[in-house]
């Protein structure tokens, strides 16, 4: 599984602590921004996903596209962990050729399954 982890500031310690264990036996890497995730996140913005001040949430929602990740994983509710920003992302990824993404809290690989989910 390939997962972008965004917006752990301010988190409990307890609940950080978990999730970087729980990250710690699966397979990650960071990516580099380039050319694609620009066009990519520009698009997000043109399409009024996120706006402008948000582009940097624009630019990890289009590196973890890119990239082929899985799952988006944030405590970021108001930007990203919310209906209109995962729709929005799943018609960039339809339109784009780029397959599907989840996007969930950090609570989804804590606790296992929800029925609340995205």
């Amino acid at each position: 599984m390939k997962l972008q982890l965004l917006g752990n500031e301010g988190r409990s310690t307890k609940k950080r602590n978990t999730l970087y264990d729980y990250l710690a036996e699966i397979s990650f890497y960071t990516v580099a921004v380039d050319e694609k995730i620009m066009e990519i996140a520009g698009r997000i913005v043109d399409f009024g996903i996120l706006k402008q001040k948000s582009f940097d949430d624009c630019q990890h929602i289009a590196a973890a596209i890119t990239s082929e990740s899985d799952i988006i994983v944030s405590w970021n509710f108001a930007h990203l962990v919310n209906v209109d920003t995962v729709r929005g992302v799943k018609a960039i990824t339809a339109m784009c050729g780029y397959k599907d993404i989840l996007i969930y809290p950090p609570t989804i690989l804590l606790e296992g399954e929800a029925n609340d989910t995205l």
